[in-house]
């Protein structure tokens, strides 16, 4: 691919930005289109952005991978164009040293009644009492507010997972410890949103709970409703549940007689610990 680096055209000629007009070699004239291959050049406009010419003379944006650090020109991330991401002074190492911990995300995985709200808030108390700052994203609250436009259809749950991936992520940046408690019921999804964080920083717990037990328990009477036909596509009944098979913490009960939530969430404290989340 043949490279020419072009100046914007000189602010004192008229209507140079609508004609195209460039200043190279000491002159402004328009750019020849005519076929020679592929050329970037850079187009005054409020910010840079780089732009690809084609054999036909089209002009379309270059791609440029998913925008993040070091990024110095417009990008087009899904539906948004023309956007850069912006640095700070403020990083999150800086952040980690006030709050004494290093931000990360909890997730917690398993059905519906499995435990995850519980075991949820005994480690976020487990967590306050040691000075550290955490944040739950439950499954049912978020969709009080942030997904309350989304319903259980299988596009929906997959953009309810993401969602609340993305929002931890940035919990977890700020240098939050973030449990985030969904059923979460497919592999792809949970993975999907462990790639967005660095290595390390996604501890997935997995609620090995029988579907039995979390059906004799049935604190929102969901599994009654789902067995008599009134709720279609429930988890563990007529839509599946696939189990992690690489989880950092695995808790388990595999009969009515559990540990309790204090329990199960000391555990995950301990790996905390180990891991080195609970300083700086």
């Amino acid at each position: 691919m043949n490279t020419i680096g072009f100046k914007p055209a000189l602010p004192v000629i008229p209507g140079s930005k609508k004609l195209g007009l460039f200043s190279f070699n000491g002159g402004n004239q328009p750019i020849d289109f005519k076929p020679r291959g592929v050329c970037l050049i850079k187009v005054a406009m409020e910010e840079t952005q780089t732009l690809k010419v084609d054999v036909q003379g089209k002009v379309d944006k270059l791609a440029n991978g998913h925008a993040g650090k070091n990024h110095s020109h417009l990008s087009t991330i899904g539906n948004s164009t023309n956007i850069k991401w912006h640095e700070c002074p403020v990083e999150k190492t800086d952040r980690q040293k006030l709050l004494q911990q290093k931000g990360c995300v909890i997730w917690i995985t398993g059905l519906s009644g499995s435990g995850k709200s519980s075991v949820a808030c005994a480690l976020s108390q487990m967590l306050y009492q040691r000075g550290k700052l955490s944040y739950i994203l439950d499954g049912d609250n978020v969709r009080h507010g942030l997904n309350r436009d989304l319903s259980f259809k299988a596009e929906d749950r997959v953009e309810n997972i993401r969602r609340v991936g993305e929002v931890a992520k940035l919990f977890a940046d700020a240098g939050f410890i973030c449990i985030a408690c969904l059923i979460s019921p497919y592999k792809r999804d949970r993975a999907a949103c462990r790639a967005m964080l660095p290595s390390g920083d996604f501890i997935e717990v997995f609620m090995d709970v029988p579907l039995r037990v979390c059906e004799d328990r049935d604190p929102k009477g969901l599994y009654k409703l789902a067995r008599a036909g009134k709720i279609k596509g429930f988890t563990g009944i007529d839509d599946p549940y696939e189990s992690p098979l690489d989880a950092e913490i695995v808790l388990q009960c595999n009969t009515g007689d559990c540990s309790t939530p204090s329990d199960m969430a000391g555990k995950v404290i301990s790996y905390l610990e180990e891991k080195g989340y609970l300083q700086a």
